[in-house]
């Protein structure tokens, strides 16, 4: 576990009133930097998705029976204005990461060269980057990993909160959520993709008529 990821530790010796409030407050701060940590599973809260999910992680729902998107727009990394809805007749991919994140930079990779390979083929790939309180560090985390799409800057998770209930958890980053040409919800996948896996989420969504 990286440094980002270890639960802090209070070594508060005073009278045992402070100690209790001083430990109260590191297991808050804990539970929260646990959840900025996770990544994997398959578990998205309650809520009636109509997802069914496949022993690959990746949880699909079917044509007739999917949820409509949130509204997402706000600003990007490099100080533009970008609305989600714009992209509606297109597949759109949204990738949920953190340059802080390890598993977001062991499938980074992995999108750059996807997004790249669907271009002028109907798909758009858009991120999500959270609790990246200051944009310097996901702008390199994109000019490394070649992201050449646009990303919201969603330092608080806000954006997060739009999705219908059970669609979307915020303790798992990365996640990868993939809707169709009508903005409808359509895949899911909670933990870091292969390229393999990728495709597997969105090829579907191309072929549909």
């Amino acid at each position: 576990m990286s440094a980002a990821c270890r639960a802090p530790h209070s070594t508060n010796r005073s009278r045992s009133r402070s100690r209790a409030a001083l430990l109260g407050a590191g297991a808050a701060v804990a539970a929260l930097t646990l959840s900025a940590c996770s990544s994997g599973g398959t578990s998205g809260g309650s809520g009636n998705t109509n997802f069914v999910t496949g022993s690959d992680g990746i949880a699909t729902a079917g044509k007739g029976e999917r949820q409509d998107g949130p509204k997402l727009e706000g600003e990007t990394l490099t100080g533009k204005h970008l609305d989600v809805a714009d992209y509606k007749g297109k597949v759109v991919v949204l990738n949920v990461w953190g340059s802080w994140c390890s598993p977001c930079r062991a499938e980074a990779p992995n999108f750059a060269k996807v997004s790249k390979d669907l271009e002028g083929k109907g798909v758009q790939f858009v991120g999500i980057n959270t609790r990246d309180p200051q944009k310097g560090p996901a702008l390199t985390f994109e000019k490394e990993w070649k992201i050449s799409y646009p990303s919201l800057h969603d330092p608080m998770g806000k954006l997060m909160l739009r999705f219908p209930k059970g669609t979307m958890n915020p303790k798992f980053i990365p996640s990868t959520i993939v809707l169709d040409r009508e903005g409808k919800i359509a895949a899911r996948s909670q933990q870091a993709l292969n390229e393999e896996k990728l495709r597997k989420m969105i090829d579907p969504l191309i072929a549909e008529k």
